[in-house]
């Protein structure tokens, strides 16, 4: 049931349903479900997931919604928008007719989750739901109005009986469907109000239909440099953002068109969607990361996919959770999102050493316990499931023992994310409070650091491989190989060496990176999956990795061409896919790939990031390489900003607010903005550094500018410039305080 009464006003009419082009009000369970019938195809459509529609640009909250339908051959654009709350306008517009449009029929539903009875009123649909009433009408009559007992009812009448039928006619049902057809109204506008009289919501409805926008919403974008990376994730994650009716939840779904039930959840890619939703809405963003750690288990790990149908609780997933929980709160900076996880991630950790290390060797392989009746359970492939990456040709000299219920190899990609989310437990636990608990995974993010460069680094072939657990290693090499980067876990000697693989055509280099294996082995002309073919998640890892060691060009390459990748089948065709052919970058060149997948966005989110971005490694930072670029709205931890770079100065503001510009080219990193202090570490070449120049607010309260912790002299003017400054050095300028008493 689609019901959600604490949903805030401003998100209330939205994509929330398994049929994208409907419009629901949740707090009601009201919908507006458009219906397509084309004569020459005798064939009726609600418009599910798939062919017939082009997802367009999607605002989270549903202020702007665009989408086109490509139904027998005829296309038509809708686009719905709100200026108000409870009131929804749309619109239709008949762009390229397939056949006379006399014979095509647009309909507009209107329907209840409870089955409520619907009337007309001569002008408009209205349902009453207690104390409330939606209205419906379009800015033309109907040619006819019929009743229906269900949506699929009312695409079945059309599919038995043809568009010139008028039995079905009739003014009061649980459905009812203002019938256009595209030779009288080949574009129209229509709106739907909610209030609390049905006098009320027909006049406000009729009042809505004849206003129109004088501009766009504002909403995330990107232009110039990496142009629609921005747009590109608000898309997707907006698209694939619905309701589960069952849990009572909003969630950011893996993808509309390949769901295993009413409701499913892979517990990292809800982790990754959580990350990707904080760059534009941060409720959406703690929503989705509440799902994934609510499949937590009482044995301690979350359960590796949780669906209406079926739970895998005999597995898990890697360890990423820990990692994306900080990444967030590094953008939000709200501690009760740490108190929120921490207990459910730690005891999550903590369930890979004592299940998964069958001989206490501190080093994990993936396996699959006794509990739970999920589908795979206790067999070879249920334990790959554990890495995500099910049929890797890495995995492909794996034993599973029965005995320990693993599999035979140590994964290194699964091994760098345990270390790592060590890692990240620590910071978690030292920010609310537990010392002991911070000491104790710092200490096991060590230990595994230094088991990963003393079991996993293949001296034979200078780069980090899987291995049998006291044997040797695979033959096949996969990305995962760079991930001793990211947890830190590589030797500066070790992290030259993997650049070096890492640049080589013949393995892991080309205008399509970076595939899933190595080009150079048997499987990679596979190009099935895992086989091969790019996967966005990996290369975001990768990408960090590359970041935290300080290989900002190859961080930079890898970010090009991942844009470059993804947009090779966004602009035209709006596909954000799952994986690609690392020979041709093609999304759907073969049948196993989804072509809206929320991880899809990975990939320009590095185009973000590659702007503006807040890690571990460099905090907050902004990237100015002297071509124009806007980015925004975009959280950061001082709210909504926009990042512009025009004439090669880049401005920071926040509202109408200027927070500062800078003429250098390079980067800013560890920018922190408070009430007393604006400072940042000035990375940019000799020659280079520029003017940084504070916004009037701040420059006004400049008591003390200091670099490296020695005073530096405070101009006459706000412009400070930095070409004495080396790179590297801090710049901190001392504020006095915004207000006194």
């Amino acid at each position: 049931m689609i019901v959600e009464s604490t949903v805030p006003p401003a998100r209330a009419w939205n994509t929330w349903s398994d049929r994208p082009a409907a419009m629901t009000f949740l707090p009601l369970g009201v919908h507006v479900t458009p219906l397509l019938y084309s004569t020459s195809q005798r064939c009726a459509t609600l418009l599910p997931p798939g062919k017939d529609l082009l997802f367009g640009r999607h605002d989270m909250g549903g202020r702007l919604v665009e989408f086109e339908t490509r139904h027998g051959g005829t296309e038509i654009a809708f686009r719905y928008e709100k200026d108000d709350p409870y009131c929804l306008r749309g619109a239709w517009d008949g762009q390229v007719l397939a056949e006379w449009g006399l014979r095509y029929w647009l309909t507009l539903c209107l329907s209840a989750e409870c089955g409520t009875t619907v009337t007309y009123n001569g002008e408009a649909a209205v349902i009453r739901l207690g104390y409330r009433y939606v209205a419906l009408m379009g800015d033309m009559a109907p040619v006819q109005v019929t009743a229906h007992e269900t949506l699929e009812a009312a695409a079945k009448d059309f599919d038995d009986n043809g568009y010139f039928h008028t039995a079905s006619r009739g003014t009061s049902a649980s459905v009812i469907a203002l019938r256009f057809n595209l030779e009288m109204m080949r574009k129209g506008r229509f709106a739907a109000a909610v209030a609390d009289s049905e006098a009320l919501a027909t006049v406000k409805a009729r009042e809505a239909l004849k206003r129109t926008f004088e501009k766009e919403p504002m909403l995330p974008a990107q232009t110039g440099r990496h142009a629609g990376a921005l747009d590109a994730v608000r898309d997707v994650m907006a698209w694939n953002t619905l309701y589960d009716g069952i849990n009572r939840r909003p969630y950011t779904t893996f993808s509309r068109t390949w769901n295993l039930g009413t409701f499913a959840v892979w517990y990292n890619d809800q982790t990754y969607s959580a990350l990707m939703t904080a760059l534009i809405d941060g409720q959406t963003a703690r929503e989705n990361m509440a799902v994934a750690t609510a499949s937590a288990t009482p044995q301690g790990n979350f359960a590796c996919l949780a669906t209406s149908n079926d739970t895998w609780v005999d597995r898990t997933q890697a360890p990423n959770g820990a990692f994306m929980t900080w990444m967030i709160y590094l953008r939000q900076r709200e501690r009760s999102f740490l108190e929120c996880h921490y207990e459910a991630l730690s005891r999550n950790h903590m369930w890979w050493r004592r299940e998964r290390d069958p001989d206490g060797m501190g080093l994990v392989s993936c396996g699959t316990s006794d509990v739970g009746e999920a589908l795979y359970k206790g067999t070879h492939f249920g334990a790959r499931n554990e890495t995500g990456m099910d049929n890797s040709p890495t995995h492909d000299e794996a034993i599973y023992d029965p005995e320990t219920r693993t599999l035979s190899l140590l994964d290194v990609g699964l091994n760098c994310s345990l270390a790592l989310d060590a890692e990240y437990l620590a910071h978690i636990a030292r920010e609310l409070g537990h010392t002991e608990d911070a000491q104790t995974f710092d200490a096991m993010a060590d230990d595994t650091r230094s088991k990963i460069r003393e079991h996993l680094w293949d001296h034979e072939r200078s780069i980090f491989a899987n291995r049998q657990r006291h044997g040797g290693f695979v033959r096949s090499l996969g990305p995962t190989s760079f991930f001793p980067l990211i947890c830190g876990a590589a030797t500066p000697e070790q992290a030259q060496s993997l650049i070096e693989h890492f640049s080589d055509p013949v393995r892991f280099d080309g205008p399509y990176m970076i595939p899933n294996v190595s080009r150079d082995d048997p499987a990679f002309a596979d190009n099935v999956y895992w086989r091969g073919r790019i996967w966005p998640n990996v290369n975001y890892f990768v990408w960090h990795g590359l970041r935290r060691y300080g290989f900002v060009a190859e961080a930079s390459l890898l970010a090009e061409r991942s844009m470059a990748l993804f947009n090779q089948s966004w602009r035209r065709r709006r596909i954000a896919a799952e994986n690609y052919s690392a020979t041709t970058g093609e999304a759907n060149d073969q049948p196993d790939t989804d072509l809206f997948y929320s991880w899809g966005a990975m990939l320009p989110m590095l185009g973000v990031a590659d702007v503006m971005d807040i890690n571990p490694w460099a905090g907050w930072e902004l990237h100015n390489t002297g071509a124009d670029v806007t980015l925004g709205p975009i959280h950061t931890p001082i709210g909504q900003v926009v990042v512009t770079t025009t004439n090669a100065c880049m401005t920071l503001c926040r509202g109408q607010e200027k927070v500062l510009s800078w003429t250098g080219t390079g980067r800013l990193t560890e920018l922190t903005i408070s009430d007393g202090l604006l400072s940042c570490h000035i990375h940019a070449a000799e020659g280079r550094q520029g003017i940084l120049t504070p916004g009037p607010t701040y420059a006004a309260r400049i008591v003390e500018i200091r670099v490296d912790g020695s005073p530096f002299p405070t101009p006459q003017s706000p412009d400070i410039d930095l070409s004495g400054i080396r790179c590297g050095q801090r710049l901190d300028l001392y504020l006095a305080p915004r207000f006194t008493t």
